[in-house]
């Protein structure tokens, strides 16, 4: 933890957050702080807003309303991992990690323990293009250790993983939260740790 951010600083504060999506308001009045070492749960029904929240956390989608204060850290430095995998498919595995560690800074692990982490180690010299759906999203999970960064955003980080990829999405969480860092997911699925839920309505 940075001296500016001492211990129990939120990360983030929330407050009266209002979203909407081609001109459809999603919610709105939505307030919640993130601290070091918390698991957010965003539950609620397919258009509800957890994906659009997400996006406009991560600077992604403009908030119709309401305020983002990142106390220490502006810009906020995080991960946003989407439905989009974010991975070329012409490039190794290495040379995906190596592309997204310049990107983002070499603060992390090195993409080659990164793929041992997530149990791709003996092909990082393979195409991406040939991995299965659930190699991709080991892939791209591999994409959040190259690069230390403090908040994690998730959307439905267990969709195309097997019993053995769920608990290593576990462990990578356990981990982070372990780290003084935290994670917001949006999933259907329970992820242990979780320190607080929130259930958006279906959009009306």
């Amino acid at each position: 933890m940075s001296p500016e951010q001492p211990p129990g600083t939120p990360l983030l504060t929330v407050r009266d957050l209002a979203i909407s999506r081609g001109g459809r308001a999603l919610f709105d009045g939505l307030d919640f702080t993130v601290l070091p070492g918390g698991l957010l749960l965003l539950r609620g029904p397919n258009g509800a807003g957890k994906s659009s929240l997400l996006l406009a956390l991560a600077g992604v989608l403009r908030p119709a309303a309401g305020t983002l204060d990142w106390h220490a850290e502006e810009p906020p430095k995080l991960h946003f991992l989407g439905h989009q995998s974010g991975v070329k498919s012409r490039l190794s595995l290495l040379e995906n990690l190596s592309f997204w560690r310049a990107v983002n800074g070499p603060s992390g692990i090195t993409p080659p323990v990164a793929l041992d982490q997530v149990g791709l180690g003996d092909l990082g010299g393979l195409d991406a293009g040939y991995l299965s759906a659930g190699q991709t999203k080991r892939l791209a999970l591999a994409r959040l250790l190259v690069t230390d960064r403090k908040l994690w955003l998730l959307d439905e980080p267990l969709a195309a993983l097997d019993a053995a990829g769920d608990t290593l999405v576990a462990r990578l969480i356990a981990d982070r939260l372990a780290s003084g860092g935290a994670v917001i997911a949006a999933t259907h699925d329970d992820l242990p740790g979780a320190t607080r839920t929130l259930t958006l309505g279906s959009a009306t």
